[in-house]
């Protein structure tokens, strides 16, 4: 786990003072851990997301998906579709 100070402005203390006390957490160090994956989950590429991970591994687990060995292979399956 990594240390930091950090100074913030009042409004965002007392930000951090109501996520705490909404969710229930300890420390201050918490409610910017909670902030800032809520806010993480919005700004990452999709790709990087974990419910995308997850989509992708029902999609998998549920067989909804064609293996191709080749680029020719999947234009030859759309064309023919």
């Amino acid at each position: 786990m990594v240390q930091a100070m950090i100074k913030i402005p009042n409004e965002v203390n007392q930000i951090l003072n109501i996520v705490k006390a909404r969710f229930g957490l300890k420390t201050k160090s918490e409610a910017i851990a909670k902030v800032v994956a809520e806010y993480g989950s919005e700004i990452l590429e999709p790709e990087l997301r974990p419910e995308y991970i997850e989509k992708l591994k029902k999609i998998e687990e549920e067989g909804n998906f064609i293996s191709f060995n080749s680029i020719e292979e999947l234009k030859n399956s759309i064309e023919h579709a």
